[in-house]
């Protein structure tokens, strides 16, 4: 299926300072975070607007084009009055998993890959996958407490590894043509991250601030509250698992 990729300047904690949004089948705009001349050039063939999720470096130009294409705009159902606050427009129709909308150049079908936000989708556009903020080609992304869920994120990729697409259209970063290697080494990245918080927590952090010293080699300058969202959400997750004990606060090794 063809697409076409519009890198579009908007403001992000991404270090690429960039939102990749994708005009899918030949009509179906994803992710427009900003106007742009490029993405103003593609009016005349959008007729739908969707968006991966609701943060704002995806969502940004949503109302814009939507109005001057008169397209059809889409939203997750029971998600409805999040994009509504996110993006200023009522959606025409929802969608939820296995939700077909029709293109020029075929069907694009929704995944449901929540994780990063909790009404995160893909869309799988023939042998590629639009993937929104699931997976970028190198380094990280953040699955950040209270809205990340990182048992829902490491399911995620699962399931996006084992449709082994032929390439992922992420929103941040390069296309990435190995989608499986890249899930692999994300999965990896997040199960040696919690290892470390685990094993940070056994030798008494308890705190976030313990635990981020304790668990991160690097310089968090910068990132040092993503990260330490990062860590809230790890914890959430080993205690859901009865890993350790968490009370929003204070981390301990779980009893007996």
């Amino acid at each position: 299926m063809d697409w076409t990729r519009v890198d579009v300047p908007v403001a992000t904690r991404a270090p690429t300072g960039q939102t990749a949004a994708y005009l899918i089948g030949g009509s179906l705009l994803i992710d427009p975070a900003a106007r742009t001349d490029a993405l103003d050039a593609l009016v005349p063939d959008i007729e739908h607007v969707a968006v991966t999720h609701h943060h704002p470096d995806h969502t940004g130009a949503v109302a814009d084009y939507a109005a001057e294409a008169g397209a059809t705009v889409w939203a997750r159902t029971g998600r409805t009055a999040a994009f509504e606050r996110a993006t200023g427009v009522t959606p025409d129709r929802t969608f939820a998993e296995g939700t077909r909308i029709p293109t020029r150049g075929g069907d694009v079908a929704v995944l449901d890959t929540p994780g990063h936000a909790p009404e995160h989708v893909a869309f799988v556009a023939g042998d590629a996958v639009v993937s929104g903020d699931l997976a970028i080609a190198a380094g990280s992304v953040v699955v950040g407490a209270p809205e990340g869920d990182m048992r829902a994120y490491l399911t995620s990729l699962r399931r996006l590894a084992a449709r082994s697409p032929t390439r992922l259209l992420p929103a941040h970063g390069p296309i990435i043509d190995e989608p499986r290697a890249t899930c692999e080494r994300l999965l990896a990245h997040r199960l040696e991250r919690e290892r470390r918080v685990r094993a940070a927590v056994a030798d008494g952090a308890a705190t976030v601030d313990a635990i981020l010293d304790a668990a991160y080699e690097k310089d968090l300058s910068g990132v040092r509250d993503l990260a330490a969202a990062t860590v809230r959400a790890h914890l959430k997750k080993l205690a859901v698992e009865g890993a350790l004990a968490w009370d929003g606060e204070r981390a301990t090794v779980a009893g007996p």
